[in-house]
């Protein structure tokens, strides 16, 4: 049994095709989406409904509270386990999904090298964190792993944590670690990978028609709530789009007008990160869509079933 990937930008229309495959395939869905697995947080990660998660089954979504930690090498482990039983029980995985790194990550194998974590330390820089500020911790950390300071946010604290517990326990910065993760494998020859993708401008658009249905299905009030449930904007899960923006706008800091400008700027220019990154993957045939994603889902739909009916054959 294949694993079939659909991957690209946000807003190109992911989420409708992947259901249409999975419906006309007998697939199952598996999200590759870093927000998504948080539960309470539905309107800003721009969810499948429970309508489109009635119709086809989805997995690896509504995993952990937002407080939670989750690390890529969860996903690969969760991920593993979840792809290997549907293909045990005859059932197409479909990985679908906006977040690169975790495609890579189980099609392409890394390795996570770095030492366990370190709980009593781990508490003991919480609590440093705490009192001190997040901006001391990040000097903490420039001071021993620059390189990683250099590309970790003062403001993810977790991350900053995570840096400072792996130099003090090991006597190695983290980065040293990383270097050593990708095991270069290539995609297995069972994978059918596509990527979707739109003009600029489409797909800018369809950004800022987006940002503006999130308001209007209440992200301010799913935002508010979470503050109340006491989920605070420190947390690796409010630094997701939409969450970090509208966060102030509770809080009294800035106006609405002001952060849904914000968002979909920063909306934008994640879908060109997300691109760039996507045109380094191996990618084996991108789809162009204009318009509504029923226009082109028949070419979708013939290339894959042909792809199948290929490996069947061998």
């Amino acid at each position: 049994m294949p694993l079939l990937i659909v991957a690209g930008p946000t807003a190109t229309g992911k989420t409708k095709i992947a259901i249409e495959l999975a419906l006309r395939l007998g697939a199952e869905i598996i999200s590759a989406d870093s927000m998504q697995i948080y539960r309470y947080m539905d309107i800003g990660t721009a969810k499948p409904s429970p309508e489109e998660r009635k119709l086809v089954p989805h997995h690896l979504i509504d995993l952990i509270s937002p407080a939670e930690p989750f690390t890529v090498a969860d996903y690969q482990r969760l991920f593993s386990a979840t792809c290997q039983q549907l293909q045990e029980n005859g059932v197409l995985p479909l990985l679908t999904g906006g977040t690169g790194l975790y495609i890579r990550a189980v099609t392409r194998g890394y390795n996570f090298p770095g030492p366990p974590i370190n709980q009593e330390l781990r508490s003991s820089l919480r609590q440093d964190a705490q009192e001190l500020g997040k901006e001391e911790m990040h000097r903490r950390l420039a001071a021993v792993d620059p390189e990683s300071a250099g590309r970790i946010h003062p403001n993810d604290l977790k991350r900053v944590l995570r840096a400072l517990e792996v130099y003090l326990t090991t006597g190695a910065p983290i980065s040293s670690w990383q270097k050593q993760k990708r095991n270069g494998k290539t995609l297995p020859e069972d994978t059918i990978y596509i990527g979707l993708a739109r003009d600029r401008e489409e797909l800018y658009q369809r950004i800022e028609l987006r940002v503006d249905l999130m308001i209007a299905q209440g992200l301010l009030e799913e935002v508010r709530g979470l503050l109340e449930k006491g989920f605070g904007p420190e947390l690796q899960s409010m630094q997701g789009l939409g969450y970090k923006e509208l966060a102030p706008v509770v809080k009294g800091q800035t106006t609405l007008e002001e952060a849904v400008r914000l968002l979909k700027k920063r909306t934008r220019n994640y879908a060109k990160r997300q691109m760039t990154w996507f045109k380094k993957e191996p990618v084996e045939k991108w789809f162009f869509l204009s318009g509504a994603e029923n226009e082109s889902f028949p070419e979708i739909l013939a290339y894959i079933e042909g792809r199948i009916a290929a490996m069947s054959n061998k």
